[in-house]
């Protein structure tokens, strides 16, 4: 949940102006009676109709009056706002929760809310509060949703004050307001072994590569709140000092989803559109390697990463993965088409080696960059690559000859590199392709005895 600022209302206090501001806050009745008694006063002037004259004031006396006692009512109202949740997936909805607090001594009159929202949202949301007595509250809700993912701003909270009559209505708006992040949709993926556990990548973590057993080979000094059960008595011996063992450390497995975002590599746009699937899929698969354990980390095309703390750019131990994965999603919900016509960005961030686990979701791939994909192989101890031939998913299934036969070559040079490579149909599920990739790599696995490559 999110709960946004408090804001203040005060009706005793103009911006600029105050007859100014009261005159330009009266309503199409007002206007009317106003005109109306100008008129009938001039009338009465030239037809010499005291009677006439006298019911023209008080038509045009009677507006203004209402705009100046209801610019002049003195009573503060507090403002809140509460997302529940503040993060939410597209296509669901999040609820909007408005409260009002009169923090005057007096009790206020007819009350209409309005709250700001983005049109993607849904129709603005309008409320009518009745007498709210001194110290009183009062609650509201209403419920937004969206299929696009993004972010979009809340507010700010619009108060508008009415005198009995309808004569006069003024706004006045809060400061404060909050943001809604729609992230992209997750599916859950079945618990699939993807990599090779002998190789140090699956379920759970790998032991550090200095550890010889359950103890380190290389004892260090006491320190003050060792357990003393784990004292090396022999080492003691020789130097003559208190020596204990090291304690297991424990590294996480690593997991790197690339997510290709060129703008010339997808075609189309919307909710049902490939670049979209392959950002779900992107997000389905962070979330699951979370889940599993994993550290995890979120690449792009231009070669930047997500977290950019911890080690290599992962999300290092110290850091939570509901925080990680929150700021991974923050960045999806958010991430657009880039500029760029390449993967060697990609390519120069991976040429580090010991990348673990690496799920790419690739749009149209030319020779040139099918080739940079399958070198990545190589810097991976598991890869699994889902292509997207978006010409597939915006043409009718009897006008796309081509491109198959374009997209079969590409996924022919992946699994020749050593990927697990699979062509993602339009409208296909992510968790039957997860099993799909999982059932094709075990069957490698026993053609080559082993592991497969490397």
């Amino acid at each position: 949940m999110s709960t946004g600022g408090t804001g203040h209302a005060e009706a005793d206090r103009g911006e600029q102006g105050g007859v100014r501001t009261a005159l330009a806050g009266l309503t199409t009745r007002g206007r009317s009676f106003l005109a109306a008694g100008v008129a009938a006063a001039i009338c009465a002037y030239v037809l010499g109709q005291s009677d006439l004259l006298r019911v023209g004031l008080l038509l045009a006396v009677l507006p203004l009056v209402c705009a100046t006692v209801l610019y002049r009512t003195r009573y503060r109202v507090a403002g809140s706002r509460r997302l529940s949740p503040a993060r939410v997936p597209a296509g669901s909805e999040a609820r909007v929760h408005l409260r009002m607090d009169n923090v005057s001594r007096l009790p206020t009159g007819l009350l209409m809310l309005q709250d700001r929202v983005p049109y993607v949202l849904g129709p603005r949301p309008r409320f009518v509060l009745d007498r709210v007595e001194a110290g009183g509250r009062r609650e509201v809700s209403y419920r937004v949703r969206s299929d696009l993912r993004g972010r979009y701003p809340l507010g700010p909270l619009q108060l508008r004050l009415s005198d009995p009559f309808g004569m006069c209505e003024l706004t006045r708006s809060f400061s404060t307001y909050d943001t809604l992040t729609v992230i992209p949709r997750v599916e859950p993926l079945p618990p699939v072994r993807l990599t090779g556990e002998a190789k140090g990548y699956g379920d759970g973590r790998q032991r550090s590569l200095a550890l010889a057993g359950e103890d380190d080979v290389i004892p260090r000094g006491y320190r003050y709140g060792d357990d003393l059960r784990r004292v090396h008595w022999r080492l003691t011996a020789r130097y003559g000092e208190l020596m204990v063992r090291r304690e297991e450390q424990p590294q996480r497995s690593r997991c790197t989803v690339l997510l290709d975002t060129r703008g010339l590599a997808f075609q189309g746009a919307g909710p049902d559109s490939a670049f979209e699937w392959a950002v779900s899929g992107a997000a389905s698969a962070l979330v699951h390697m979370l889940e599993r354990g994993f550290s995890v980390r979120l690449l792009t095309d231009t070669g930047s990463s997500v977290p950019a703390e911890g080690a290599d750019g992962f999300a290092g131990a110290n850091q939570e993965s509901a925080d990680a994965a929150g700021l991974m999603m923050d960045t999806l919900a958010v991430i657009d088409h880039s500029d760029g016509t390449g993967l060697s960005r990609a390519y120069d961030v991976l040429r580090g080696g010991n990348e673990g686990l690496l799920v790419a979701f690739f749009g149209d791939l030319d020779e040139e960059q099918a080739a940079v994909a399958a070198k990545m192989r190589q810097r991976s101890g598991g890869a699994v690559a889902f292509l997207l031939d978006s010409e597939t998913w915006v043409r009718e299934p009897t006008d796309v000859a081509g491109p198959l036969d374009r997209s079969e070559e590409r996924l022919r040079m992946l699994r020749e590199a050593g990927w697990t490579a699979l062509s993602v149909p339009r409208g296909a599920s992510l968790e039957e392709l997860w099993r799909q990739a999982d059932r094709e790599r075990a069957g490698v696995v026993a053609a080559t005895g082993g592991e497969g490559p490397s």
